[in-house]
């Protein structure tokens, strides 16, 4: 039992819309922060770093500690914010070809 050419078409056109979907969620910028805005970290959906900032102030040899804590803190608020990214594009893809996702 072979696929029938529309089969075959739908299938290349789910893989073209979910190479798209991926391409556009690689080239989306998130940017999470900790301490007020003391460290600001700026990542692509594709898990990529774009940018590191941290406010001199926050700076103290004497507290490293509370330095690593603000950057981990940010970093992960980021990374929540691309798994929201992720979350979305898999949600519109699998809607677009009527697959209903658990929520």
């Amino acid at each position: 039992m072979g696929m029938n050419r529309d089969m075959m078409a739908r299938l290349q056109q789910m893989q073209e819309k979910a190479l798209a979907a991926q391409a556009d969620l690689q080239a989306q910028v998130v940017e999470g922060s900790s301490g007020g805005g003391a460290v600001t970290i700026s990542i692509t959906g594709g898990l990529t770093v774009e940018s590191l900032k941290i406010e001199p102030e926050v700076v103290d040899g004497d507290d490293v500690d509370m330095l690593e804590d603000l950057v981990k803190a940010a970093l992960n608020e980021a990374l929540q914010k691309v798994q929201g990214l992720q979350t979305q594009q898999l949600a519109g893809l699998a809607g677009q070809f009527g697959i209903n996702l658990p929520q």
